[in-house]
């Protein structure tokens, strides 16, 4: 039975989902509309007592719907109490010639690393990525190397066990995977840290570890003790090796010399691309799904399933152009993913919901509940800027009595600037530090900073966030997207002209302050005109 709901955790959130009671029982939930599906996901993870993991149908969906979560569960995702946590893809395409960067593979390692033991929080999963086939679980535990201040430290048997665990030697270390041994120092950049860690010894004992700057070399921080994961997903000792060219000579017919795969990790060396052989270096493969904790919610969007379908269907069109390559033979797809119907029985096992934009008429075979959220269809509430009454829609969805709004901007300088455009329509909208904030506040319309791209309208309460895209179109998307140009010095003075004291202004190396003004300084003999800048503490920038 999922354990009955905190009163605190029913406040922290205006939608109160319902879950599923037993083990294996699955729910419906339906009418979630724009936001309202990354609020429900937060909602939910508030008051399941274990981990929720959410799937998306694409990479571009999971980077989404992590920006809402962080937003929505505000305090509880940035200290820990609901760890949000991501695997992402390789980022490469199937069968592909490239290795994935190791920022991501260090990443995806330390999920694995954190999900077996992991209490609670949030795991967001591309449907793509979830089917693919991973090392078993003891491969990670087992090339894990926990060091601690006093402990002893063999640094010819540590340069040999990291080696194995895909760990390069360099000269200097730069990047993640990689290490150093300069006299009594190892430098290492372990996956799954942010910063590379510098060990210094006393004989043969550990005497301090400290993060250090790849850049500049200084040492920053001190730690007691650092766990370094496996460098990659799979192991390059010579019993994984050995293992590696058994595997490969049972399954490709013809001469294995004739390989560049085959010669390359015999010669104990990496090429691009040696990911989608990660099956042959071990007697078997594992996937998400056991690394998953038990009391495991999962969460799955309509069309989920059909996005996983038309992404098998595409490697396996890429696996017929190219199998036939002699230098890289390719593993069938079903040894690198999982099948469609396979993933249907490893969901079928979890508890569950799955969750639709559109309206429930009716409970569906297989599923033991079908909710219906309170959410409405925001209506068009764009500013028409050559309207009479530009931001007529706006000041009638406001005019409500009891309706409450949050404006959401993406960034400080931008929140200015919709903050003095709103002030302009008569709308006085409070800055707030995000979404706990204005619930907990009686203000019925705010303004925040949040990476949100749709917006929500519940019924009840009668709430709504509304973001730049609704207000200003697609034109806030592509001043986003545009790449920085080249400083034009007639654009810049046109723009001083028009601006008035009490302007907000972005300066690039500052920040979000209000320009005050023209002011004549005497600096160094030289009487100059200087900008005045006002920044939020008080303090003024003078910029020439």
């Amino acid at each position: 039975m999922t354990p009955p709901v905190e009163p605190e955790a029913a406040l922290s959130s205006p939608l109160t989902p319902p879950l599923p009671q037993r083990p294996g029982e699955r729910l419906l939930w339906g009418r979630l509309r724009g936001a309202a599906r990354a609020l429900a996901i937060a909602a939910a993870a508030q008051r399941h007592p274990g981990l929720v993991l959410a799937l998306v149908e694409d990479v571009q969906a999971a980077t989404r719907l992590r920006d809402a979560l962080a937003f929505f569960l505000g305090d509880g995702a940035d200290q820990g109490n609901i760890p949000l946590l991501g695997f992402p893809d390789w980022e490469t395409l199937p069968y592909d010639v490239f290795s994935p960067l190791p920022e991501l593979v260090s990443e995806r390692l330390l999920t694995l690393h954190r999900l077996p033991g992991l209490k609670r929080g949030v795991l967001v999963v591309p449907v793509a990525t979830l089917l693919q086939r991973l090392p078993p679980r003891d491969y990670v535990d087992g090339h894990s190397l926990v060091l601690a201040v006093g402990d002893r430290l063999d640094l010819d048997a540590t340069r040999r066990r990291l080696e194995r665990s895909g760990y390069s030697c360099v000269s200097q270390v730069m990047g993640h995977g990689e290490f150093a041994v300069r006299g009594s120092i190892l430098d290492c950049f372990p996956m799954g840290s942010t910063e590379p860690l510098r060990i210094d010894l006393l004989d043969d004992e550990v005497d301090t570890i400290r993060t250090f700057d790849p850049e500049t070399q200084r040492t920053r921080e001190r730690l007691t003790q650092v766990r370094m994961l496996p460098a990659r997903e799979f192991p390059l000792s010579e019993e994984a090796i050995s293992g590696f060219r058994q595997r490969y000579r049972a399954l490709f017919a013809g001469d294995p010399q004739a390989s560049l795969i085959y010669r390359e990790v015999s010669e104990g060396r990496t090429p691009g691309g040696l990911e989608y052989y990660l099956p042959l270096f071990f007697e078997q493969t594992a996937t998400l799904f056991d690394y998953l904790p038990d009391g495991c919610l999962a969460l799955e969007p309509e069309g989920c399933r059909d996005a996983g379908a038309a992404f098998l269907d595409g490697v396996q069109a890429r696996y017929e152009q190219r199998r036939h390559d002699v230098e890289r033979p390719l593993l069938p797809p079903t040894q690198v993913y999982l099948e469609t119907d396979e993933l249907a029985h490893r969901l079928k096992g979890l508890t569950g919901v799955r969750y639709e934009r559109s309206e429930l008429d009716e409970r569906r075979k297989g599923y033991a509940e079908a909710h219906n959220f309170a959410t409405l269809a925001l209506p068009p509430l764009g500013i028409q800027a050559r309207a009479a009454h530009p931001a007529q829609a706006i000041q009638d969805f406001l005019a409500i009595p009891g309706r409450r709004v949050l404006f959401v901007a993406e960034g400080l300088g931008r929140r200015e600037m919709l903050n003095d455009h709103l002030r302009g329509f008569g709308i006085n909208a409070r800055p707030v530090a995000g979404w706990a904030a204005f619930l907990k506040g009686s203000n019925a319309v705010g303004l925040t900073v949040a990476p949100l791209e749709q917006g929500l309208w519940l019924a009840h309460p009668d709430l709504a966030i509304v973001t730049e895209t609704q207000l200003y179109g697609e034109r806030v998307r592509q001043d986003r997207r545009r790449r920085a140009r080249e400083r034009d010095g007639d654009a810049v003075v046109r723009n001083l002209t028009e601006l008035t004291p009490g302007s907000p202004v972005v300066h690039e190396d500052h920040g979000v302050g209000r320009y005050l003004g023209l002011e004549t300084l005497t600096v160094g003999g030289l009487t100059t005109e200087f900008l005045t800048l006002e920044y939020a503490k008080g303090d003024k920038l003078y910029v020439p």
